[in-house]
């Protein structure tokens, strides 16, 4: 008998809501990524209720992160993302805009890939206080750019940036 097993990655995944039950939203989403198959999940944040962030003429938003070991590739592991938006109901209307749910790949264990389709890390991990402190819960001492995410998030904005209790 011979069956391959594909090695398993770990990666962080963002979620985010700012339209209806935002806490029920990304509870769902996480149940909807971590059915029973692909991805197990490993650790997840706090929520974090957040300003909104690019157009701000919207309501706040709920902001989490999960870490998860998979066997699927960073492409795969994105279609399995959007997969779970569509099912959800996301609609991509604006940039920045409301939405119901939102997955994003922050890391994917070491990779570093850049194409028409994915960046992973993500590129703008260091710059959003309402990333970092969720990816602070899990993964505080990932090194990014040559600092850690507790000290990224030491020295960045955090105003509005609260767990819900």
């Amino acid at each position: 008998m011979n069956t391959k097993t594909e090695p398993q990655v770990d990666a962080v995944v963002a979620l985010g809501s700012n339209i209806g039950d935002k806490v029920a939203n990304v509870e769902h989403a996480v149940a909807l990524l971590t059915e029973p198959g692909d991805i197990e999940l490993t650790s997840r944040s706090r929520i974090y209720k957040t300003p909104p962030w690019g157009n701000t003429d919207q309501d706040w938003f709920v902001n989490a992160c999960v870490g998860v070991r998979t066997g699927l590739d960073p492409h795969a592991l994105l279609a399995k993302c959007l997969a779970v938006e569509e099912k959800m109901g996301r609609h991509r209307s604006e940039k920045w805009g409301p939405r119901i749910i939102d997955l994003d790949i922050l890391v994917y264990g070491d990779v570093d890939l850049s194409d028409d389709t994915l960046t992973v890390p993500h590129p703008h991990i260091t710059k959003r206080a309402f990333v970092l402190a969720p990816m602070a819960d899990i993964v505080p001492d990932l090194e990014l750019e040559g600092r850690t995410i507790a000290v990224w998030l030491a020295n960045i904005v955090r105003e509005g940036i609260e767990p819900i209790e």
